[in-house]
């Protein structure tokens, strides 16, 4: 487990979070946090989801059964549905002026959206 312990360190550390305000984050006690981190107690499944779920990481990564936080089978699929504030976004990017712009703009949208028709 010394893999686990190195990388929620380095995932604390790079969050600037002390081990008492990482800790009061994730509803454990402090004491928890260094034990996890300096391998000295192997972390319940609970935790190890908290940890994940902080850090937006897989538990493959904190496990390090991967390299990458995202995981093995993670396949990243942006999020965007009937977003308004992400149709202001993109209607700011464009010049109004340009007879192209509402073309491109549409197109821009329906990629984000994930349809691409």
């Amino acid at each position: 487990m010394k893999i686990f312990g190195t990388r929620i360190k380095a995932l604390r550390k790079g969050t600037k979070l002390s081990q008492k305000n990482f800790a009061a984050e994730i509803g454990i006690s402090p004491s928890a946090v260094n034990r996890y981190e300096n391998c000295q107690a192997e972390a319940p499944y609970e935790v190890l989801v908290a940890y994940a779920d902080y850090f937006d990481v897989s538990l493959d990564y904190l496990l390090g059964r991967a390299d990458k936080p995202q995981g093995k089978l993670y396949d990243f699929i942006p999020k965007v549905q009937d977003n308004k504030e992400m149709k202001a976004f993109i209607d700011m990017c464009f010049d109004p002026d340009s007879p192209m712009s509402e073309k491109l703009k549409e197109t821009l949208l329906k990629m984000m959206m994930g349809s691409g028709k």
